[in-house]
């Protein structure tokens, strides 16, 4: 009788065990530091910065090159864990550059204002979601470099997950290679 009584305890115990939020304390890039994405060194790359936590990954964060990128990431259903916390670079905070995003300056994605529309291109080379800390710092922001500020909820699906053309087809440096395929693929007669 005393180990039936012993285990329904320690099943009881065990039940009442607090369950341990997942530490989603933002991570600080290093020199080691890929893009999930492009596994390419983030400090290399201009602009803003993100990383997505993910249940099950604890300390170990997926960067971005590009909050534009977290953000579709976030929205692609081909996700394999749930996403805990987006952060990002606060633009606002003083020492922020776009050469040199910050240190220090990481704030949650849903407290943040963006910027998408301005003359800014992100670490890769695309138009970027550009965040700030405060409304006014946004607004500021946009009012030089262009764009509309919006909060995560409000920037539409298409403004993050349309790719972005390199060059224009006018401009491209072998801009007539479609007439040249088409030219090879006619049938000689």
């Amino acid at each position: 009788m005393k180990p039936v009584l012993i285990l329904a305890l320690c099943l009881s115990l065990a039940a009442c065990k607090p369950e341990v939020a997942q530490d989603t304390t933002p991570v600080e890039l290093t020199a080691e530091t890929l893009g999930h994405f492009c596994q390419m060194n983030l400090l290399e790359h201009p602009g803003p910065k993100a990383q997505v936590h993910l249940e099950g990954m604890p300390g170990t964060p997926l960067f971005f090159s590009q909050v534009r990128d977290a953000i579709a990431y976030a929205r692609l259903p081909e996700q394999s864990h749930p996403i805990l916390a987006i952060q990002v670079n606060d633009m606002a905070v003083l020492g922020a550059t776009w050469e040199v995003p910050g240190r220090g300056n990481w704030i949650d994605a849903d407290d943040a204002f963006f910027v998408l529309g301005s003359a800014r291109e992100g670490g890769m080379g695309a138009p970027e979601a550009v965040p700030f800390g405060t409304r006014e710092a946004a607004e500021a922001f946009a009012a030089q470099e262009g764009g509309t500020v919006m909060r995560l909820s409000q920037i539409p699906d298409d403004l993050v997950l349309t790719p972005e053309e390199t060059a224009p087809a006018d401009t491209a440096p072998d801009a007539d290679f479609e007439n040249r395929l088409r030219a090879l693929s006619r049938p000689e007669g």
